[in-house]
């Protein structure tokens, strides 16, 4: 996976799986065996990182006030997605995979989301689809900063403002 992640951002997301398996010190037939074409080998890599990262942030959250908690959720979300742009150029269809990257976090982001309204600091016509749908958004954002750019981190905090309780335009229904 780490030679894979390597190649892709290195080589662009056209890189052959050739150079892969080369740098890995594997054999192609070796490498093919295992992922019989790029998109396996793409979600696998992208299925490691999401068990790696995201379930000590989502164990941590009891720590946090729910709102302060759906931030450190989404910031980590974003946070791999950023990580694994390259990858993500490699698949057939990035938005379908960013969506797989999401869904461990989407039970989690709607719990917070009520204790966060029971608490008065998320306004309370949001749901927790509302701000699984957001996050979604704001991974389109990592495609228009430059890679290593922590500018995404701007447009999150702009966005998360929007879930406070004060002053808000009342939503349309869900």
């Amino acid at each position: 996976m780490d030679a894979a992640r390597a190649v892709f951002a290195e080589q662009g997301p056209d890189a052959p799986l050739e150079a892969i398996a080369e740098r890995a010190g594997v054999g192609t037939r070796t490498l093919y065996r295992h992922f019989p074409h790029k998109e396996a080998l793409v979600r696998t890599a992208l299925r490691q990182t999401v068990t790696e990262r995201l379930p000590p942030i989502l164990y941590r959250i009891p720590d946090f006030d729910p709102r302060s908690a759906i931030l450190v959720v989404m910031e980590a979300v974003l946070a791999i997605v950023e990580r694994e742009r390259s990858v993500l150029a490699a698949a057939a269809n990035p938005a379908a995979l960013t969506a797989e990257i999401i869904e461990p976090a989407l039970g989690p982001l709607a719990e917070l989301t009520v204790r966060a309204q029971a608490a008065g600091t998320i306004r309370g016509d949001v749901t927790g689809d509302d701000v699984a749908r957001v996050l979604g958004l704001l991974t389109n954002v990592l495609w228009v900063v430059p890679e290593g750019d922590d500018g995404w981190r701007r447009y999150l905090v702009l966005v998360f403002d929007a879930f406070g309780p004060g002053a808000a335009t009342p939503l349309p229904p869900p």
